[in-house]
C-alpha cells in the first residue's frame, strides 16, 4: 500500500514539475522505459569495450593504436546506423615515454634506484642531479613560506593533501603542482603518488599540453614516504636521466550527429574522451565513458529516437594531453560559426554506476530532477540525487569557460580497485562492472533525451562577466591562473 501510495506521490510531483517549468512531454516516461529495456537488454558497451581492450591495448593520442581507436570508434557509429558521422582531425604535439632512471642517496656517490614513471610531456632529454627539497603538497603557500628553498633544487611533492595540513586545503592537479615548482625556480619534481602499494601514475605534468622545462617523475607512496623521512634527518641528493619522444602529429575527434526535429539549430555536445595513457588499456580511464556514450549513440538509433535538439556524440582525443580534442572541438566551433548552436554539454568521464545528474547551473534542478523521478520510477536504485557544480581537467572545461552550460551523470562508485589503478598500468578490463556500464548508458541516455527534447533548457550560456563570477563563485581561479587560462586582468 505504501509503495503503491509512493509511486502516485512520485507521478504526480513529476507532472507537476514538467507543467511547472513548461516541459510537459506525457511520451517521456515511456521512452524512458523503451531505453531501459534496450539497454538492460542489448547494450553493447561492454562488449565493446572488451573487444578494444583485447584488439588495441592503449589508446594513447597520436599513436599507431590511437588511430586504431578512432577508427573503431567510427566503425561503431556507422554500423549503429548513423550516416552522418565524421573524423575533426587536429594537429598535436606528441609526447611518448622513452627511458628513466631515478636514483636518490645521502650524496652524488650513494646513488640508488627508485622505482618511477615520467610524468608527461616531461623533456626529450634530461639528466640533472641535485639536492632534493620536501615542498610538503607543492602548493602556492609551501613555496611562499620559503620562495627560494627549491631554486635550482628537485622538489619532492605529495599528489594530494597531507594529513596534518590545515584546515580547508586544496589539492591542486599534478600538473599545477609541476608548474608551480617551476615558477619557483625548481630543475625536476618527484611526485609521490596517494595509492599505497607501490603503484606508479602518470598523466601530463603540462598545464598547456606542450613540453615543460623541467623533468616531472612519479613516484609510488611508500618510497615517497621514506624518502620525506630521511630528508628529516639528513639532506638527500636525486639523479633524473630521462628521455623521451616529441614532435607534431594528427589525431581526430570522432562526430556522430543525429539531426533534431523542430529545434535543430540548437545542439547538445555529449562526449567522453577515447584517449588513454600507454602504461594500461585504459579501461576505466576512460572506455568505462566514452564506450557508454557510444552505446548511448547505439540505444537512440536502435529506438528511432528523435527529440527535438540536435545531439552530437564526440569521442573526443587528446583529453589526457591537455584537453586537445575538446579544445579542437571549440576552435572549429568559433571559425565555423556554430558556437551559439552549443545549447548545453554532458561529459563522461570515468563516470559509473550514477545514482543522480550534476550540472554547472543550479537553475537546472528541477529539469534534472524531473527526468531523475521518471528514471527512479523504472528503477529504485537511482536516487535522484543532483548536484550544481564544476571542476576542471576534463573535455567539460572548454565548453564551461566559454559560458556553455555542462553537466552530466553522477553519484556513482568506481567498480572495486579501479580507483587505485587511476592512469596505473593495472586499469585493465578486469575492473570493469557490466552492469555498473549499463547503469550508466540507460541513466544517461534518458537524461540526454530529456534535455534534447526539452521545451526549454532551463540553463543559458554566460556572458564573459558571468562566466568570471561563476568561476569564482567555484574556485577555480588559481588552478586556472597557473595554467594560463585566466583571461581577466585581476
Amino acid at each position: 500500500m505504501f509503495q503503491k501510495k509512493y509511486f502516485a506521490l512520485a507521478a504526480l510531483a513529476v507532472s507537476f514539475s514538467l507543467q511547472s517549468f513548461g516541459q510537459g512531454n506525457p511520451a517521456w516516461p515511456a521512452v524512458f522505459q523503451k531505453i531501459n529495456t534496450e539497454v538492460q537488454t542489448n547494450s553493447k558497451a561492454y562488449s565493446s569495450l572488451k573487444t578494444a581492450s583485447e584488439t588495441i591495448g592503449h589508446r594513447m593520442t597520436g599513436s599507431p593504436n590511437g588511430k586504431k581507436a578512432e577508427e573503431f570508434a567510427y566503425n561503431l557509429f556507422k554500423s549503429y546506423g548513423f550516416t552522418d558521422v565524421r573524423y575533426q582531425p587536429f594537429e598535436v604535439e606528441s609526447w611518448s615515454r622513452g627511458s628513466l632512471t631515478l636514483q636518490v642517496g645521502a650524496n652524488a656517490n650513494q646513488l640508488q634506484n627508485i622505482k618511477a614513471v615520467s610524468l608527461a610531456h616531461s623533456p626529450v632529454k634530461a639528466n640533472f642531479t641535485g639536492p632534493v627539497v620536501d615542498m610538503g603538497n607543492g602548493l602556492e603557500a609551501d613555496y611562499q613560506s620559503r620562495p627560494e628553498a627549491v631554486k635550482g633544487k628537485i622538489a619532492l611533492v605529495y599528489l594530494g593533501v597531507l594529513s596534518g595540513s590545515p584546515e580547508g586545503t586544496r589539492s591542486l592537479h599534478r600538473s599545477e603542482k609541476t608548474a608551480l615548482a617551476t615558477k619557483y625556480g625548481a630543475t625536476g619534481v618527484i611526485i609521490i603518488n596517494t595509492v599505497a602499494g607501490g603503484t606508479l601514475l602518470t598523466g601530463t605534468a603540462s598545464v598547456t599540453g606542450k613540453l615543460i622545462p623541467i623533468p616531472a617523475v612519479c613516484i609510488g607512496l611508500e618510497d615517497g614516504q621514506n624518502l620525506k623521512a630521511q630528508l628529516q634527518k639528513a639532506p638527500l641528493t636525486a639523479k633524473i636521466d630521462m628521455t623521451n619522444n616529441s614532435g607534431k602529429i594528427k589525431a581526430r575527434n570522432v562526430i556522430a550527429t543525429l539531426k533534431g526535429t523542430s529545434l535543430p539549430n540548437e545542439k547538445v555536445v555529449v562526449g567522453g574522451h577515447l584517449d588513454s595513457w600507454d602504461l594500461a588499456s585504459g579501461a576505466i580511464d576512460n572506455g568505462i565513458g566514452s564506450f557508454s556514450v557510444i552505446d548511448m549513440a547505439r540505444t537512440f538509433q536502435k529506438l528511432k529516437l528523435k527529440p527535438k535538439r540536435t545531439i552530437e556524440f564526440v569521442m573526443f582525443m587528446g583529453e589526457e594531453e591537455g584537453l586537445l580534442g575538446s579544445e579542437a572541438y571549440l576552435e572549429e566551433a568559433f571559425k565555423n560559426k556554430s558556437l551559439q548552436q552549443l545549447a548545453f554539454m554532458l561529459n563522461y568521464d570515468m563516470t559509473n554506476d550514477p545514482k543522480g545528474y550534476n550540472a554547472s547551473q543550479e537553475s537546472c534542478r528541477e529539469l534534472f530532477q524531473s527526468i531523475g523521478a521518471m528514471a527512479a520510477k523504472i528503477d529504485t536504485t537511482f536516487k535522484n540525487s543532483f548536484s550544481s557544480r564544476a571542476g576542471l581537467h576534463s573535455d567539460h572545461q572548454p565548453f564551461m569557460l566559454h559560458g556553455i552550460p555542462t553537466g552530466g551523470s553522477s553519484g556513482g562508485k568506481l567498480p572495486k580497485g579501479a580507483g587505485d589503478c587511476y592512469h596505473a598500468d593495472c586499469d585493465s578490463f578486469q575492473l570493469v562492472d557490466e552492469q555498473g556500464l549499463k547503469n550508466t548508458v540507460r541513466f544517461s541516455s534518458m537524461l540526454l533525451y530529456g534535455i534534447a527534447d526539452a521545451n526549454t533548457i532551463p540553463a543559458r550560456r554566460l556572458n564573459d562577466e558571468e562566466t568570471k563570477a561563476f568561476l569564482l563563485q567555484n574556485n577555480l581561479k588559481e588552478p586556472l591562473k597557473i595554467a594560463g587560462e585566466w583571461r581577466w586582468n585581476d
